[in-house]
């Protein structure tokens, strides 16, 4: 009786754990499809589109990195935006603009692929008015946060930072893999 009874308990406590997960991705993929639907709305109208109505964010650009699937760019760094995507760093330039365009993602999500960018690769950067912006990654490297800051230049550029080592056990050190790509005025448009 008592084997029974614990086997019941363990397996309702699985079972309550599994729904908990998929009810965490269910969300998860409902949210992109939220966002990538607000995107669109901020191309046809001009005004920002928040995804749902108590949302801190909304879409501020269409990231595509070489040729793995484009990523909506949410504004803000904050934990709440980049749990949801890459996020656009308040101090930085929109895309295109003559500041350098700082975006930011977990490694382990949005990011997880950007160890694979080598120098030369392209980077697309769509912003709001619906206008793409061509980029050419011209260096990577490993940065200690504690004793060096991003530079944010006068000068179109685009940095992409995320947590390092991309395989940590525990997160939240002070290394960040960074990604300097220069601004190739006068690119080609793309359509995806």
């Amino acid at each position: 009786m008592l084997r029974r009874a614990l086997f019941s308990l363990c397996l309702l406590g699985g079972l309550w754990q599994l729904g908990g997960a998929t009810w965490l991705l269910a969300k998860a993929e409902l949210a992109q499809l939220l966002i990538a639907g607000a995107w669109e709305e901020q191309l046809q109208t001009g005004i920002a589109a928040k995804p749902w109505p108590w949302a801190d964010t909304w879409p501020v650009a269409k990231l595509q990195l070489g040729d793995q699937q484009p990523l909506i760019v949410l504004a803000g760094g904050s934990g709440q935006a980049l749990a949801f995507g890459p996020g656009l760093l308040e101090a930085s330039g929109a895309p295109g603009q003559p500041r350098t365009t700082v975006i930011a993602a977990h490694r382990d999500t949005h990011f997880g692929d950007l160890g694979k960018l080598k120098a030369g690769a392209p980077i697309q950067l769509q912003d709001s008015r619906g206008r793409w912006h061509s980029y050419r990654v011209s260096e990577t490297r490993v940065v200690d946060s504690g004793r060096e800051q991003l530079p944010i230049f006068a000068e179109s550029g685009l940095l992409l930072v995320t947590c390092y080592p991309f395989n940590a056990i525990d997160p939240g050190g002070p290394l960040r893999y960074v990604v300097y790509a220069e601004y190739l005025h006068g690119g080609p448009s793309i359509q995806l």
